[in-house]
């Protein structure tokens, strides 16, 4: 089984491509079963019933459908020099089965060959089309503004200079300078900050922020080749190709196994004729080909690339993308995962957390005024505020100006409502309570007619599977998990306490995040798994042994990058993916333990002429069989 990159074996072509089956391909295998099948039946029945040229001619037109492909492949290996693989040696063993007048059983090795690459390619395909899918789900157009309306096109078209719009809830797709007078973004993807931004006239949005806003112009200052987010995403490689560290090893394994295999072959046929009296040539001949077609690798070639598989498209099954089968084995010896906190462990959608009134018996009344401001705002905080409030008091605002960066003003019942951040306080000269400037929340502060009315502290939501995930990370043999968040040290370390983390750290920049994975890489005992969601987390990712990205509300760039992604953005679904990964390596040695211990016998009883050809096949593709649906089982399972 030595296999290259020209070469196209079954394990080879699906991980190469997504493949699409012709349905020509079912129609001519179900031909040449059925054909296979009905010979038999007349060779047991009616032994006289067709001349041998007859019954040569009814097998060959079985033989060719199933045995051209091998054929070509054949072929192709030995223009790259390659002579010694498993298409020559099934070449030749069954050419010489039908030599010998095997012909059912050179149909039948073929035939099972080819149905067993089918299997593995129909196991690969549903993996192999979700990774493709998730990694096409990102902003590829732009609405330029050209010849006096705005035009739908690639973001590589766009030049330096040109007017883009963006939509509310559409992500920018070009850095550039904002032409509106304030907008609000989501930037977690791109910074791992969990409060959105506002970003007023003349400041930079950079590609990837989601707009949550308005309708805004966006004059483009880079072009898209340029961006940062482009920048990352060329580091993009293709991930699918990776092999697991097993199937290097069985490929390795094969350069050696398969031309020895090819010289026992010629020294079963030819040494009897020195030492043994009344020497058939048929007959050694014949035992020389039942070893050959033993000793065929298929059931290491199909079961093993399709018992990795079987754990990709099982953990597609529960929105888990691997995107190589390498991953599944590293993912078996993770014992350190690193996380981000914003979009990974939390929610990244805000929540009224507690409020506080000046005058505790108008603690409601505080509220509703203040949501009656907020209903002239769009932004998240905002309608967080308004969700919360307390329908008794229907508030009406009227003359409500936004003051960008600062908050809102106008008025309720007449009275003038100023509603914001604390420099907005300070902007009108508010004295406002000096413990509200320790507070680790994101604050929104109220005054009536100039004097401090309360505040209202509002706070990202930790995710609903958050401490199930920590729980089970930690049953799997998980022996630390550590906190990493560009959020206030106080925010981050009351998750981790809420969670059970074991160590937390914040204020932290990207590269500080990365930072702390080198140290920790410094001992060679940690297998770092990383799980984040934002263009910041990209490096992170990168370097870790595992990178893992939430696919669901991550940055493109991240999704890119990581090894694996988590489709529904469930933090317990880093416990599953271990889980499967598990799974599958216990499928993936069972299979090579199958295949060895039964060629091995086979082999031996072969040599002595004690296995026909019936047992050579069932040794060959009857092993391949029971190996591919004990690697389809881990599809069935529940994670």
């Amino acid at each position: 089984m030595n296999i290259d990159n020209n070469s196209k074996c079954a394990c080879e072509s699906s991980e190469e491509e997504i493949s699409e089956h012709n349905p020509k391909q079912y129609i001519l295998l179900t031909i040449s079963f059925l054909m296979l099948i009905i010979g038999i039946l007349i060779d047991n029945f009616h032994t006289n019933t067709f001349s041998e040229y007859i019954r040569l001619g009814w097998y060959l037109l079985a033989y060719i459908p199933v045995a051209l492909p091998v054929f070509r492949e054949a072929i192709e290996t030995i223009k790259e020099k390659d002579f010694f693989t498993e298409f020559t040696l099934m070449v030749m063993a069954t050419l010489g089965a039908f030599a010998i007048g095997e012909y059912p059983e050179g149909v039948a090795v073929m035939l099972f060959y080819s149905i067993g690459e089918m299997f593995q390619d129909s196991a690969v395909d549903k993996a192999k089309k979700n990774i493709k899918a998730l990694l096409d789900v990102r902003p590829d157009m732009a609405n330029v503004f050209r010849n006096g309306s705005y035009q739908t096109v690639s973001p590589e078209e766009v030049g330096i200079g040109e007017i883009i719009q963006v939509k509310a809830g559409e992500k920018v797709p070009l850095d550039g300078i904002i032409l509106a007078s304030s907008a609000s973004f989501n930037t977690s993807a791109l910074t791992g900050e969990s409060k959105p931004k506002t970003i007023s006239a003349g400041e930079a949005v950079l590609a990837g922020m989601l707009n949550i806003d308005k309708v805004i112009e966006i004059k483009v200052s880079k072009k898209y080749q340029d961006s940062s987010l482009a920048r990352i995403l060329e580091m993009v490689q293709d991930a699918t190709t990776r092999k697991a560290k097993t199937e290097l090893l069985i490929r390795k394994f094969a350069k050696i196994y398969t031309p020895i295999v090819f010289l026992l072959a010629l020294l079963i046929t030819t040494v009897p004729y020195i030492i043994v009296d009344n020497y058939v040539f048929s007959e050694w001949l014949s035992r020389a080909l039942v070893f050959l077609v033993i000793s065929c690798p298929c059931a290491l070639i199909v079961s093993i690339p399709l018992g990795y598989f079987g754990g990709i498209g099982a953990a597609s099954k529960a929105g888990i993308l691997f995107k190589g089968a390498n991953y599944l084995d590293l993912m078996t010896k993770v014992n350190t995962v690193v996380m981000d906190k914003t979009g990974t462990l939390t929610k990244g959608v805000f929540k009224v957390q507690k409020v506080v009134s000046a005058d505790e018996a108008k603690q409601n009344e505080f509220l509703s005024i203040v949501a009656a401001m907020e209903k002239f705002s769009n932004h998240p905080i905002a309608k967080a505020i308004v969700e919360y409030s307390d329908t008794t008091f229907n508030y009406t605002a009227t003359d409500v100006e936004e003051i960008p960066g600062y908050g809102l003003k106008g008025k309720v019942n007449g009275s003038e409502i100023l509603v914001g951040n604390t420099k907005l306080m300070q902007k009108f000269n508010i004295t406002y309570d000096s413990s509200i400037d320790f507070v680790v929340e994101t604050i929104v502060i109220g005054a009536i007619d100039g004097e401090y009315a309360g505040y209202i502290t509002i706070a990202d939501e930790v995710k609903d599977d958050a401490q199930i995930a920590i729980s089970d990370m930690h049953s799997y043999g998980i022996k630390q998990i550590v906190l990493l968040s560009g959020d206030k040290t106080s925010i981050t370390n009351n998750v981790a306490s809420l969670l059970g983390i074991d160590s937390a750290y914040g204020d932290l920049l990207p590269e500080d995040k990365v930072s702390h994975i080198e140290k920790l890489k410094t001992d060679t005992n940690n297998v770092i798994a990383f799980v984040g969601d934002g263009i910041n987390d990209t490096p992170s990712i990168a370097l870790s042994d595992v990178g893992i990205a939430m696919g669901g509300m991550g940055s493109d760039a991240a999704i890119e990058v990581a090894d694996v992604i988590i489709q529904t953005d469930q933090p317990s679904k880093i416990a599953t993916s271990i889980k499967i990964a598990k799974a599958t390596k216990q499928i993936v040695i069972q299979n090579i333990v199958l295949a060895l211990s039964i060629k091995l016998i086979v082999l031996i009883l072969g040599g002595f002429g004690l296995a026909n050809m019936w047992e050579a096949v069932f040794a060959d593709v009857g092993v391949s069989l029971l190996a591919i649906l004990n690697a389809v089982r881990i599809l069935k399972m529940k994670f």
